[in-house]
């Protein structure tokens, strides 16, 4: 490839094929490439001794609650550390909408990561679940190979191995481009796989589907009958696969003349039963065949066979029947049509699953899935989605055309970030993502909880577009992590602006209401309630619970005491509003803002207008001790106070405006007075050894009130010579002093150049945190600054330690990461909002006029 070297993943293509209509900008890798970096999660074992001994209650506290929750009680741990998950770098694109489940492809066209009970992973490569290609010419098989690089234990009646030189994967999220050069044959195949994410629409990104359009080229001077075989077990790889009770059955689904054709695999469990659907599209010069049922780890010759025979599969007529304890069972579906000499033709496959109801871990409620509302709870739905998808599909890429058109033929940006900027957002679909509906008899008072008679519109928002709820990361399993999302909220809001109104209605209640139940925290071993009233929670919930029921499943912290969410809460309230003009949700929320303002004033322990930090990590970085006034909550703090005199002036409240004003002058002051050291913002100004620290953080609140557009004249919180001279510190210093200015910025580094050891978070690089500072570098004009900072963390993810879909939250400069696929790198938005308010478009994103939607 003439591009390889901009493209170091592709240096072992040796193929000539460029694929057809693959996109230009993305995420591209040879199926031959290896990465060479193999890293580790971070241990215990990487902890140094002085933390060890600093924290050893902690270790004992956590160690009795792991066991008793893992061992005795047989549930998940919400947070595992001593078991995380091991990094295998494969991952591609997943597949389906938002909400509804998602399967992963790796990017060598396995299918490999599975979540349809709602956030809860399994990591299995199932390798009966394939597609495999049937070349013929003048009636005889010329080639028949599965398209995977692997050689299995299993179907080894199968011819697999292919040379995986002469295949690449593309990915821009929510597509992706596998291109195929059949050896020898001169045959080109491009899978080209579609999922239904797109901006603005709650109907068809709520649906669980994925479709794959293979384009076949013929090189060749005589026409070729070509076949595409789409193989799937009945499950996700695991053990319930082998539970017995489960059953497959062909079916056909014609609307307004377009006939869909296919097998439904039934998986029969206990808990979320659910439906697979491989299926295919019947049209003239196509034909669709199938077989209804064979065993995946047997040898597979007899599909072989039927397959080699005549291109096509024997579609016998009738139900399998179900398996017996300890069998597994699979399906393949295959659509054939003949190319003419150096002609080209199109076949259409798509995979849909129907797990309609779910329950979480807890079994108390049933919930139904966003996409019921159009298609049905009853279970029976997969027929009617795959028609759907097959017939839909041209017009959802026409709109993710539209929608990602402007920013890739935008020659200013960067081609790395272009890829980084859509790849990233797999994880608003791959987080574990639920979107259910409200129950039909649902009353606000149910919703409301006894404090909540105030949001006036929570009903109607909820009913209308649902509850949405995404995980902190696949490894730290609770939803809606509240001081992550405010990094992440970027994404939903100016992509899916009624989610993010939605998620915050949900912590809204949560915040009027309490949770007096007792319970020991992990980290300091005392005792308190659950939830407090009137402060924002961490978390509304752990799927192995029962979330929005019972929130705060965190239990390291009592994060009543943290100072950075109710803060956080605010500054989400006023920039939700600026970018939709919701002028209700203001009226709503603004009750709520005064009361955890009022909560956080008790931090204010010396009356200056500026909170203290209480001497333990009481914010977002929760291994960090930081104390007194600090640099990071106090100008969140500030910032907030500052959205909440804007808000007063919105709503006409002079009063209030006038008390956030005085607070603001004091507080704008003391900061200046307590941490401004003529080049950049202490860490903190309790004096001790790392006071001085460079935190690569300390602009968080400028960062949000830069994009609110109030920074600036009378609303100008810090000074604007103050932030230039600590943006271009921290570039200088935790950006160029760290790893050779390759890897984004360090969170701490001290004022010679070395990084701030003192915690087990200082040292490390948090890609959501970079993505943030990146932003905010680009919203003060040091544009080029902002880009090489998060080019940093992109090229170090997704090129050399292989965790493309599936970025951590932290890595250092050697051997570790820590937690793999988080939510907080979805901050890179931010930067596309920064770019956009310097190119001078509107504040409010792009929207379609709003109908209401009705099943």
């Amino acid at each position: 490839m003439a591009a390889a070297a901009e493209e170091p993943l592709v240096r072992r293509y040796e193929g000539a094929a460029r694929g057809r209509s693959v996109a230009a900008a993305g995420w591209r890798v040879c199926l031959a490439h290896r990465f060479e970096e193999p890293r580790q999660p971070y241990g215990a074992a990487d902890l140094p001794l002085r933390d060890v001994l600093r924290h050893i209650g902690l270790a004992l506290r956590y160690f009795r609650w792991w066991y008793k929750k893992t061992r005795i009680e047989k549930k998940p741990a919400f947070i595992d550390l001593l078991c995380a998950v091991p990094l295998q770098q494969i991952y591609g694109c997943p597949l389906g909408g938002i909400g509804g489940g998602t399967i992963t492809r790796g990017w060598r066209g396995e299918f490999c990561r599975w979540q349809l009970n709602p956030g809860i992973y399994h990591y299995e490569t199932v390798i009966a679940d394939q597609f495999t290609v049937c070349l013929r010419c003048k009636g005889q098989t010329v080639y028949q190979q599965v398209l995977s690089v692997e050689r299995p234990s299993t179907l080894q009646g199968w011819n697999w191995g292919y040379c995986g030189h002469y295949a690449f994967y593309h990915a821009l999220y929510p597509r992706a481009w596998m291109v195929y050069e059949l050896p020898g044959q001169n045959v080109v195949l491009t899978c080209r796989q579609v999922s239904p994410v797109i901006p603005h629409d709650y109907k068809d990104s709520s649906l669980p589907v994925g479709v794959f359009i293979w384009e076949v080229e013929n090189g060749r001077d005589e026409d070729v009958d070509v076949s595409i075989m789409f193989s799937l077990q009945n499950g996700t790889g695991t053990k319930e696969d082998r539970s017995g009770g489960h059953w497959n059955e062909p079916f056909v689904f014609e609307k307004e003349g377009e006939r869909v054709a296919g097998v439904l695999l039934h998986h029969c469990t206990h808990v979320n039963p659910f439906t697979l659907a491989i299926s295919a599209r019947e049209k003239a010069g196509t034909g669709v065949t199938h077989l209804t049922a064979f065993n995946p780890v047997g040898s597979g010759r007899e599909v072989w066979q039927d397959l080699l025979q005549d291109g096509r599969l024997d579609s016998p007529t009738g139900k399998s029947s179900p398996t017996e304890k300890g069998e597994v069972t699979a399906a393949a579906v295959c659509a054939s049509c003949r190319v003419p000499a150096q002609g080209h033709r199109t076949l259409e496959l798509a995979l849909a699953w129907d797990m309609p109801c779910v329950l979480f871990g807890s079994k108390e409620k049933l919930h139904l899935r966003r996409y019921t509302r159009f298609f049905g709870s009853g279970g029976d739905a997969a027929p009617a989605l795959s028609h759907y998808a097959l017939m839909h599909y041209e017009e959802w890429e026409r709109k993710i055309e539209a929608w990602q058109k402007p920013i890739l033929e935008n020659s200013q940006l960067p081609s790395w970030y272009k890829s980084a900027l859509f790849n990233e957002l797999y994880f608003v679909t791959d987080g574990g993502t639920i979107w259910v509906e409200l129950p039909p008899d649902c009353r606000a008072e149910d919703l409301r909880g006894p404090a909540g008679a105030g949001l006036s519109h929570l009903l109607p928002v909820l009913r209308e577009y649902g509850r949405f709820a995404y995980l902190e990361g696949q490894e730290y399993r609770m939803y809606n992590t509240y001081d992550v999302h405010f990094y992440a909220s970027f994404a939903l809001v100016m992509l899916w602006p009624k989610l993010q109104i939605s998620l915050q209605y949900d912590i809204a209640v949560t915040v009027v209401n309490e949770d007096v139940q007792p319970r020991q925290y992990l980290m300091c071993g005392q005792t308190a309630q659950v939830k407090l009233k009137n402060v924002v929670p961490h978390d509304i919930g752990d799927p192995a619970d029962e979330p929005w029921q019972r929130v705060n499943a965190y239990l390291m912290h009592d994060t009543a005491d943290w100072k950075d969410l109710n803060l956080k809460f605010v500054l989400q309230v006023y920039r939700d509003y600026y970018l939709t003009h919701d002028s209700l949700y203001l009226q709503d929320m603004w009750p709520v803002c005064q009361a955890v303002m009022e909560s956080e004033m008790k931090f204010d322990t010396d009356n200056d207008g500026l909170i203290e930090n209480g001497g333990f990590a009481d914010q977002t970085y929760d291994a960090w001790v930081v104390n007194g006034a600090s640099a990071y909550c106090g100008g969140l703090w500030l910032a907030a106070v500052c959205m909440m005199c804007k808000m007063a002036e919105v709503l006409g409240d002079a009063e209030t405006q006038q008390k956030y004003m005085d607070i603001l002058s004091k507080g704008k002051e003391a900061f200046e007075r307590m941490l401004w050291n003529g080049k950049y913002y202490n860490y903190d100004s309790s004096g001790s050894d790392t006071s001085s620290s460079i935190m690569s953080d300390q602009c968080a609140g400028q960062w949000f009130l830069g994009a609110c557009g109030l920074d600036q004249g009378e609303f100008e919180v810090f000074p604007k010579s103050h932030i230039i001279s600590a943006l271009k510190t921290i570039f200088e210093k935790n950006v160029m002093n760290f790893a050779g200015g390759s890897m984004g910025a360090v969170n701490g580094m001290r004022p010679d150049g070395v990084p701030d050891t003192s915690s087990v978070q200082s040292n490390e690089v948090w890609i959501g945190v970079v993505y943030a500072l990146a932003a905010t570098m680009i919203q003060e004009g040091l544009v080029e600054e902002g880009f090489h900072t998060a080019e940093g963390c992109y090229r170090t993810v997704w090129e050399q330690l292989g965790m493309a879909f599936q970025t951590p939250e932290a890595y250092r400069e050697k051997k570790v990461y820590r937690s793999l696929a988080y939510m907080r790198p979805l901050s890179i938005w931010s930067m596309q909002l920064a770019l956009e308010r310097r190119a001078g478009w509107a504040p409010a994103p792009a929207q379609p006029p709003q109908v209401p939607i009705h099943p």
